[in-house]
């Protein structure tokens, strides 16, 4: 692959994002699906294809802690729990922090907490240092089949028609471990 054709296509995915589309790009364990975190509209295309409730809340995913401020309440993590999370990122662990009260509903579902994760695949960096924000992050595949680990299994659960930032997902076999910035307690091993 050339780095021309992996160029074009972080451009095809970032005008998709501006126009409210739902993408798809590799994470570190498998391909993600994900959208405009502050699209409705695009929040809902995504749920719709991928037949997830709203109420189950969403992964954002971004370069940096920075990036995910506005959505999370920076203000309820104390120094130590700060830390816990920075000595994890970037890296493959999602910590559900408190949400501000202004984080949209589409984004939390049926919580008050938010689930996020500063990735450390050079793709996803790439895609959200371009965007200047994060991305929604949900892995794809549709109900009832694995998730997509290739181009080309994302091309034939989704169809040509969704836009792909080309690349490989990273090493890790599993997808990202959750936890709660609070308490620590582990939701999903990685």
């Amino acid at each position: 692959m050339s780095i021309k054709k992996n160029n074009d296509g972080l451009a095809e995915v970032l005008r998709a994002l501006q126009q409210e589309e739902v993408i798809a790009y590799p994470t570190e364990a498998v391909f993600g699906l994900g959208c405009d975190p502050d699209s409705e509209k695009a929040v809902n295309a995504l749920l719709a294809l991928k037949q997830r409730p709203w109420q189950k809340g969403l992964i954002l995913i971004a370069a940096s802690y920075e990036q995910l401020k506005p959505y999370v309440d920076d203000s309820a993590l104390s120094d130590l729990q700060r830390e816990t999370i920075f000595s994890c990122w970037p890296g493959p662990v999602t910590w559900v922090i408190p949400a501000r009260v202004d984080t949209p509903h589409w984004l939390t579902g049926d919580f008050d907490s938010l689930a996020v994760r500063v990735s450390d695949h050079p793709l996803v960096q790439q895609l959200c240092l371009q965007y200047g924000k994060p991305v929604v992050s949900t892995s794809a595949n549709l109900s009832g089949l694995e998730p997509c680990r290739t181009e080309e299994e994302v091309r034939t659960q989704f169809g040509p028609s969704l836009p792909v930032l080309l690349g490989k997902v990273g090493g890790r076999l599993k997808p990202s471990e959750i936890r709660d910035a609070l308490t620590g307690k582990q939701f999903r091993q990685g």
